[in-house]
Parts: C-alpha cells; structure tokens; sequence
C-alpha cells in the first residue's frame, strides 16, 4: 500500500535533494501566485500548475528540476507534466515546507 501511494506521489527511491540543489537544481513551485506569496523557498521559481503547461519554456531542461507544492499532490501532477514534455531529470519534492528545511 505504501509502495502504491509513493508511486502515485511520483516518489521514488531516496533521492538527495540538497545535493541536486547544490549541484544547481531548480526548484519549480507549482502553488497559486497567492500561495507563494505567502511564503516560499528563496530562488524557486512560480508556475502555478493550471499554466505549466504553457509555461515550460522558462524551464532548463539540462538541469535538475525539483517541484514542489503545499503537500506533494500538485508537485506529482507537475513532474508527471514534465516528464512528458521530454524533461528527464525531475523529482518531485513535496510540500515547500518540508523541502525548504532538507535543502537548508
């Protein structure tokens, strides 16, 4: 079941996310604009889910892309949209939050 849930989260085995940031990740953070106003991870980038799609052009796809959300579900949404659109190297972060104190 746990097994099952991570696969639908898009999460995968461990993946060290301060070493990606620290080898220049993006961090996409796919909240509402009012969302990340409220608070977000210094340098990420805001492209809010429901225009991503559009937007993937101000992406770079030869780096590592980290999206990340309030709680994970529209981060795994996110890196699911990306992988489709030929990006190779993304990993879904989860929730800003939790993101924010790993990449510390």
């Amino acid at each position: 079941m746990i097994n099952t849930i991570k696969k639908l989260l898009g999460l995968g085995p461990a993946i060290n996310l301060k070493e990606l940031m620290d080898n220049g990740a993006q961090i996409i953070d796919v909240r509402t604009k009012g969302e990340y106003q409220g608070g977000h991870i210094r340098g990420s980038v805001n492209i809010p889910l429901n225009i991503l799609q559009q937007s993937i052009s101000k992406i770079k796809k030869d780096k590592p892309v980290i999206t990340c959300c309030a709680s994970g579900i529209r981060s795994a949404s996110a890196k699911s949209i990306l992988k489709a659109n030929g990006f190779t190297n993304v990993h879904n972060g989860g929730g800003w939050l939790s993101l924010n104190n790993i990449i510390k």
